[in-house]
């Protein structure tokens, strides 16, 4: 399993990062960060993962339009949106453009790792 990791703040991406690195999920490498939705859509042409955390309020390209963009390419990518954004109708659209769960922030560990194994059985 491939996963890139997405959002604007590094904070966040160090965190998610260390979280999958350090969690007892099967073997996932982190192929790429990227800080805003047109470096996360480069990335996933140059990478191909099979995941993606996505945040939604990003500089450049929001989450909503990368999101589309990226299911677009491929398909079978499975993306899961982490935002704190609170406004739903921003995140159903991303739902609607092709995400496959939504993850509230802050999260726990345990929070990520469950939503990362759930995409992980989607794609068996």
């Amino acid at each position: 399993m491939k996963l890139m990791i997405v959002d604007d703040s590094n904070i966040i991406r160090s965190r998610i990062s260390r979280i999958i690195t350090d969690s007892k999920l099967p073997p996932i490498e982190i192929v790429g960060t990227a800080a805003n939705g047109t470096d996360a859509f480069a990335l996933c042409v140059a990478q191909r993962p099979d995941i993606v955390t996505m945040d939604l309020t990003m500089p450049e390209m929001d989450g909503v339009e990368c999101t589309a963009l990226l299911v677009e390419f491929d398909p079978n990518i499975k993306i899961l949106i982490i935002s704190a954004l609170s406004d739903k109708a921003t995140a159903i659209e991303a739902l609607k453009n092709g995400a496959n769960g939504f993850l509230y922030k802050p999260f726990t560990d345990e929070e990520l790792v469950n939503a990362i194994l759930e995409l992980i059985k989607e794609n068996e």
